[in-house]
Order: structure tokens, then C-alpha cells, then sequence
């Protein structure tokens, strides 16, 4: 029973018929094969990477009301109130791609938040590169890919959080937000999920038909990726900084910046980004 009437639970039967293939009264031809919705765990990518091992399993969702294990990029921890959030872990398994190109899923995932969020929410959502999704620099959403398998088919569980209706006082960092405190047209769960979720969907079929070549993926995310063009720092992986303004994408997903001393662009394939302020 919960008793916070401004956060109710999520609804998984309806998101069941919404979502899920050969649900009774549902959409005979949605995309996902089960979907679980659990009161509490630690962390559902570590979840569903456990379930993974059932090489039967595929498009499957885990949605969790509440983790307190919860973890981001670089094994940052994410934890947020209960049923404050969208918390979702995602099994796909994609046959025929090369696994190099497996580093381009959150990317796309990244796109189908700023779709879905602009869709449904009506805010401004663009991304910072990677996969951070922003509404006025403040970040709403982050995006955690983690490969289950190489072979025979490679399988990656995607994992998104979504600050939904946390307050100012409970926000994890000062840079982060929710779509409540961005003024978003809903802050309704079942509603956000069912978006990004067909969003999701929409999105990595476009990419499968494509046979997985990333040139349109790339050309989307471009579209909605705040950081091109912006001063930016980079502070790579081992130590050290690079300072300079960030030029583009290129065809492997990288951040290209363009440094400050004039040397030749340099391709970032790994690192934290922080936009920083024009010079004056």
C-alpha cells in the first residue's frame, strides 16, 4: 500500500496491454515480450543482466518503483524517492549487428527520451553527449548501456532514470532536475513510460531495418545533441583535460572537439563533457 497520493504506483497490467505482444486486449503486434514491474530492488540493468542468461528472453522490460543500488555512467550511484521516477531496464538482443557498433544503442536511447519527453512532457529536452538528457542544462535523465553478450548474438541490457517528480530538496546534485521542476504538461508515470518506451521501440526498428548502418541514428542524434558547438572541457579516462569547442559527431558516435590551441580536432570516445561558458 503506498500512501503518497501525489506518487502512485505504476500500473503494470495497463502498461502490459499498452506495451507487450499477445497481452489479452492489447496490441497483437507491440514490440516488447513481457514486461515486471517490482516494488523495490537494487538495481534493475543488474537484474536483468542476471535474467539475460536465458538466451529465449528478448524485449523484455523491468520497471522498478524504487532502487537503492541504482548506478550511471562510470559507477556513479543514482538513487531517487520511491515512485519519484521512471526506473527501466531493457533486454535487447540484436542479431546481425557488429559489435563495435553496440556503443551507438544509448545514443539512440538518448534520442528517444528527448522525442519522447518533447512529445509528452512538452519540455525542451536536448542532449549533452553521451547520453545525458537536459531540460535547461539541468540534467533529467541518464542512460546506462551494459553488454550481457557478444555471442552468439550480441545482447545489451539498457537501463534509463528519469527524475519524474522529485522536489528542489531532493535532487541528487544542484545540476540535476525532474520534469516537475521543469514545468512539464505531465508528470504522470504510466504516461511517460508508454512514451518512451514505443519511442524506444520506434527507434531501434528504424535502426534493424537499416541493417544497423548508423548513418540516419547519427544524423538524428546530431539533431538534438546540445553539445556541438558548445566550449567545452573534457576530462579524459587516465587524467588530463582538453579544452576546446565541440565540432560534431563522427561515424563511431565520438565527441570531436576542435582545441583552444589550435591543434587539430581530436575524436573523445570516452570521458566526462562539461559545457562551459563562451570566452569572453
Amino acid at each position: 500500500m503506498y500512501t503518497d497520493l501525489n506518487r502512485p504506483p505504476l500500473v503494470a497490467g495497463a502498461l502490459r496491454r499498452a506495451l507487450v505482444r499477445g497481452t489479452a486486449g492489447g496490441d497483437p503486434d507491440a514490440f516488447y515480450s513481457s514486461l515486471d514491474v517490482v516494488a523495490e530492488t537494487g538495481s534493475t540493468n543488474a537484474d536483468m543482466l542476471a535474467r539475460a542468461v536465458d538466451s529465449a528472453l528478448d524485449r523484455a522490460v523491468l520497471i522498478s518503483e524504487f532502487q537503492d543500488h541504482g548506478r550511471g555512467r562510470h559507477a556513479r550511484s543514482w538513487v531517487a524517492p520511491p515512485r519519484s521516477a521512471v526506473s527501466v531496464s531493457v533486454l535487447l538482443r540484436m542479431p546481425g549487428i557488429d559489435p563495435a557498433d553496440l556503443g551507438w544503442l544509448p545514443l539512440l536511447a538518448g534520442v528517444a527520451v528527448v522525442d519522447a519527453l518533447r512529445s509528452v512532457a512538452e519540455v525542451d529536452a536536448v542532449l549533452k553527449w553521451p547520453n545525458d538528457v537536459l531540460i535547461g542544462g539541468s540534467k533529467v535523465a541518464g542512460i546506462l548501456a551494459e553488454v550481457a553478450a557478444t555471442a552468439p548474438i550480441p545482447s545489451v541490457v539498457l537501463g534509463i532514470g528519469l527524475n519524474v517528480s522529485l522536489t528542489e530538496s531532493e535532487l541528487p546534485v544542484p545540476t540535476a532536475t525532474s520534469l516537475a521542476l521543469a514545468g512539464a504538461a505531465t508528470t504522470d508515470r504510466d504516461t511517460v513510460v508508454r512514451a518512451l518506451l514505443r519511442a524506444l521501440a520506434s527507434e531501434w526498428t528504424k535502426w534493424n531495418r537499416n541493417g544497423w548502418d548508423t548513418t540516419a541514428l547519427a544524423e538524428s542524434y546530431r539533431e538534438r545533441c546540445a553539445t556541438i558547438g558548445q566550449r567545452v572541457r573534457a576530462e579524459l579516462p587516465g587524467g588530463g583535460e582538453l579544452l576546446g569547442t565541440a565540432s560534431g559527431i563522427d561515424a563511431q558516435g565520438r565527441i570531436v572537439i576542435s582545441p583552444d590551441d589550435g591543434r587539430e580536432p581530436v575524436a573523445v570516445s570516452a570521458g566526462d563533457i562539461t559545457h562551459l561558458r563562451p570566452q569572453q
